[in-house]
């Protein structure tokens, strides 16, 4: 009974369809803004975020080499987009398309699809690279410009936003379908854009006619001919619109025929589909006055040619074309984005307007930055000025390379970095000396390590600041010698126990050039590179600055 008892109370009763209702709507918002819709900040949709960043953080400049998209992909699968890897390939083949995107992001190499419908080549084919535009959608984005958000498994972040120096979502479009809503926006002139862009941060109160003036409709990748402008008025006004979309051709006329050449399509229209469609019709003899068609398209663009009998008038299979086959296609314009999170229907200002502020916002980041930079910098360069007043003999000692000859073997180097030691005025030909001792060895200590447990003993012209070891195996018991010799000279020693290859320790000592010193007493700078094994010989990169 008891156990019956505990189960009753772990049950809880709710109402399916309100839990069904809230399941639904939580899903409905997923999908929405994590997946579906752009951000009319960056316009772009989070797989294409990340793609974008997580080639940035392969190095995958537009000036170097390309990398297997299969790479690109699985970097992005791992760190950021937890999903599928067929819809990261899709994306990053859209991206590179010319017939997909006005202006690609990445520049393919390899099978990545054609206008006709062929499906890319396997990710493990084809190669990657940044376009110059593409690589600008991330200029600046190390300067604490956006924002960044822990990824799915916080271990690593990514942007929330890319600061976008190109204004992808007008020139580019986007289309989407969500729950209970989908976008479908088109692609723009980059010139007339930045025109725009241009006159409305110069008069932010300007007005939609005065805005046609420089951004004259869409401006599809594979050409075309737009019919009318009262679908482009509408769509600019309201954020809806519909425009006619008719293929570009020319007539060549042949000494018993005519044909007529298309030379650009409609966007989004599947040039072989189309092609066979026509064939197909013809063939059930709806096109009487077309004897032939061929698609005679190369790498230098699109050329279907339609033959017609000699009895056919040209004109009549024009329009019976444009009117029976895609050759003539609506294009459905919906400009639904992200605005702070938000689904929103944007008119043409709108969409600019949210540009510009972003572009504000990431400049003045940037500003804030470097100016952080320069002002960190200036500290450090005031406090070098205000140490060099009242230094008449200030001088910087030039950096000194010895080369010491030994037949042993030392296997690994060891290093004195960032020594500093203060030298108080001193009488003409003393000598004084400073002996630090290793009281014990030091185990693997790493590099750049502060090393506190020296023993030194110190005579009263020198005083120790800082001393720092460095090496990547352990250093036997030995001493080191920094030395003040006579007028003005300096030396430095350093005796070791080192272990050869049969682990026997053999005494060592190497003597570096004396340098010059400051007669009137300062600080001392030095940093004693490693002992290099070169041709039994040892390099040690000796760097001495008197400040």
């Amino acid at each position: 009974m008891d156990e019956q008892e505990e189960k009753k109370e772990q049950i809880i009763v709710t109402d399916i369809s309100k839990e069904i209702r809230t399941a639904y709507l939580n899903y409905a918002m997923s999908v929405i803004v994590s997946r579906a819709l752009p951000d009319v900040r960056d316009g772009l949709k989070p797989v294409h975020r990340r793609i974008l960043y997580g080639m940035y953080e392969m190095g995958l400049r537009a000036t170097g080499q390309n990398k297997k998209s299969a790479r690109i992909v699985g970097d992005v699968l791992g760190k950021y987009h937890p999903h599928g890897d067929a819809s990261v390939y899709d994306a990053l083949v859209r991206l590179g398309q010319d017939f997909s995107l006005r202006y690609p992001m990445v520049t393919p190499q390899g099978n990545f699809g054609s206008i006709d419908g062929d499906s890319a080549a396997a990710m493990r084919y084809t190669e990657a690279r940044f376009s110059k535009i593409g690589e600008s959608m991330l200029d600046d984005i190390q300067k604490d410009t956006v924002d960044f958000v822990p990824n799915y498994d916080e271990s690593m972040k990514e942007p929330t936003v890319l600061p976008a120096a190109f204004p992808f979502l007008l020139a580019n479009g986007s289309n989407g379908i969500a729950v209970g809503m989908a976008t479908n926006m088109a692609p723009h002139n980059l010139q007339e854009i930045c025109d725009a862009i241009c006159a409305q941060i110069k008069n932010p109160d300007i007005t939609l006619d005065e805005l046609m003036q420089y951004i004259k409709g869409p401006d599809f990748p594979t050409g075309g001919i737009i019919c009318g402008i009262q679908g482009i008025k509408d769509a600019f006004a309201t954020g809806k619109g519909r425009v006619v979309i008719r293929s570009r051709y020319e007539i060549e006329s042949h000494e018993k025929h005519d044909d007529i050449v298309f030379t650009e399509i409609p966007y989004a229209v599947n040039k072989a589909d189309m092609v066979k469609r026509i064939d197909d019709m013809r063939k059930d003899g709806l096109f009487p006055g077309i004897s032939a068609i061929r698609d005679e398209s190369d790498r230098k663009g699109i050329r279907v040619v339609v033959e017609l009998k000699p009895e056919a008038a040209t004109n009549v299979v024009l329009n019976q074309l444009f009117r029976d086959t895609p050759l003539q296609s609506n294009f459905s314009i919906n400009n639904l984005a992200l605005v702070d999170g938000r689904p929103e229907t944007l008119t043409l200002k709108k969409m600019l307007a949210c540009y510009i502020k972003h572009r504000q916002e990431v400049v003045t980041r940037r500003t804030r930055f470097d100016l952080k930079k320069a002002q960190e910098r200036a500290h450090i360069l005031e406090g070098q000025r205000q140490a060099e007043v009242g230094r008449p003999d200030h001088r910087t000692v030039p950096a000194r390379r010895v080369q010491i000859s030994h037949a042993g073997v030392i296997r690994r180097g060891i290093a004195l970095v960032a020594q500093r030691v203060t030298v108080a005025p001193q009488p003409p030909g003393e000598a004084h000396a400073l002996k630090l001792r290793v009281e014990r060895p030091l185990a693997h200590a790493l590099v750049g390590q502060r090393v506190d447990h020296l023993g030194w003993d110190l005579f009263s012209l020198c005083q120790i600041h800082d001393l720092y070891l460095a090496a990547v195996r352990a250093i036997p018991l030995g001493h080191l010698a920094i030395g003040v010799m006579g007028e003005n000279a300096l030396a430095l020693g350093a005796d070791f126990l080192r272990p050869d290859r049969m682990g026997n320790f053999r005494a060592k000592h190497l003597d570096f050039a004396a340098v010059g010193f400051p007669q009137q007493g300062g600080d001392l700078l030095g940093k004693v590179g490693a002992v290099v094994h070169h041709r039994q010989q040892y390099t040690v990169d000796l760097e001495l600055g008197v400040d």
